[in-house]
């Protein structure tokens, strides 16, 4: 493995690590991975995603678990865009679109999807 390559913003970022689950389903988890493609996703939810402040975003997939990895400028804040995010064009049509695939509520908002995780380690100074 090469591992990946991390973008440089040229500033301090923050990073938001979070955790979900799809269903159990490799016909589901492969439709899932479509529609996350480059190909496939919608150019709305991105551009939504850029507009509330979020830098990068990546999502990493072992079986059913899925790891999402946000970087965003030290000022972020995480409650205020989420709400933003919830009212921007399409993207409560794209949460109800990949709850099926989740397992979720199709109303559910994004941040009450995906689990925020606790970091636990680091290499110390």
């Amino acid at each position: 493995m090469d591992g990946y390559i991390q973008q440089q913003y040229g500033q301090p970022v923050k990073r938001y690590v979070q955790i979900l689950d799809l269903r159990d389903d490799p016909d589901m988890i492969c439709e899932y991975r479509k529609w996350h493609s480059e190909e496939h996703h919608w150019r709305e939810i991105r551009e939504g995603i850029r507009a509330v402040g979020i830098l990068e975003m990546e999502i990493y997939i072992l079986g059913t678990r899925l790891v999402m990895i946000v970087d965003a400028p030290l000022d972020f804040d995480w409650t205020s865009a989420m709400n933003k995010l919830a009212t921007l064009p399409r993207q409560a049509e794209w949460e109800a679109f990949v709850s099926r695939l989740q397992g979720c509520s199709a109303d559910a908002r994004s941040d009450e999807k995906w689990q925020m995780t606790e970091r636990m380690f680091r290499l110390y100074d």
